[in-house]
């Protein structure tokens, strides 16, 4: 059966994202992302699906492919609420979005620029940081988990992004795909000297695992990590292979109170895909 799919694509620091505007059941989410996002069709490296929310003041629903939370597709789909809106230049909107992967509404403030929108994101608080060391590929490593409601991220501080460091995060994220009860198991290489990202996620439902170029959530979770370590507030630029982003943690009476990222988000493609399911 072939369907046809309205979808906008945005590039959240290069993180492309789409977004599907018309309505399928959610059993179908899984094979339509995965058709939507291969190098055949749209090409992207993750999908949300716009729904309509219940609740008077959210503006959208949106349901990732895989249920996960993602901070970047909150972005894309703030700006493409933002777009329909006809704001000038420097206009600034504030959209609410309930997002799949939180029980938390998620806040977004959005400004019009000349040809993109600078967007702010509350982010999700995480349930635990911890520290552990565990015995890997016959070494010890040294890990910071950070865990949220239906998430896992794990911060690694490395000194070098090399292949073999690479690889050994890769089979690490499946082998947390297996062992634990999560959406989406990120992997988030941390050079401290620089303040350079490289984030991989893996999404076990979807079974897709991506060296992404920009990472919204991972960013957050950086700050997070980075406000538990220094037990203080905390704003630092995490620089990724498609650009940058801000994230700013605030650290009050031995907790970490609030959580927001900034970044930039430009609409790149809208229009009909078709995809046999």
């Amino acid at each position: 059966m072939k369907l046809e799919i309205d979808f906008i694509k945005c590039n959240p620091t290069q993180n492309m994202t789409i977004l599907v505007k018309t309505i399928h059941p959610f059993e179908e989410y899984t094979n339509i992302a995965s058709k939507l996002m291969s190098y055949d069709s749209v090409n992207a490296e993750q999908v949300g699906f716009i729904e309509k929310s219940t609740k008077k003041e959210v503006a959208a629903h949106l349901k990732m492919a895989g249920g996960e939370f993602c901070g970047n597709a909150c972005m894309a789909l703030a700006g493409y609420i933002a777009s329909n809106k006809g704001l000038r230049q420097n206009d600034s909107e504030e959209i609410v979005l309930e997002v799949s992967g939180t029980d938390e509404l998620v806040m977004c403030r959005v400004i019009k620029k000349i040809d993109e929108y600078y967007c702010q994101v509350t982010m999700p608080i995480p349930k635990k940081i911890e520290q552990r060391v565990i015995t890997y590929d016959g070494s010890d490593l040294e890990i910071f988990i950070v865990r949220y409601r239906e998430f896992i991220h794990i911060v690694i501080e490395v000194e070098q992004f090399n292949k073999a460091v690479r690889e050994k995060a890769q089979t690490l994220a499946k082998l947390l795909g297996v062992t634990l009860e999560a959406n989406l198991i990120g992997i988030l290489l941390y050079k401290p000297e620089s303040d350079e990202l490289a984030p991989l996620i893996y999404v076990p439902d979807l079974d897709t695992m991506i060296w992404e170029r920009g990472c919204g959530s991972g960013t957050a979770s950086l700050g997070a990590y980075l406000a538990w370590k220094k037990k203080g507030r905390v704003s630092a630029q995490a620089k990724q292979p498609g650009g940058t982003i801000q994230v700013v943690a605030d650290w009050n009476k031995e907790k970490l109170q609030s959580l927001k990222i900034e970044g930039t988000v430009g609409i790149v493609a809208q229009g009909k895909a078709f995809v046999h399911v």
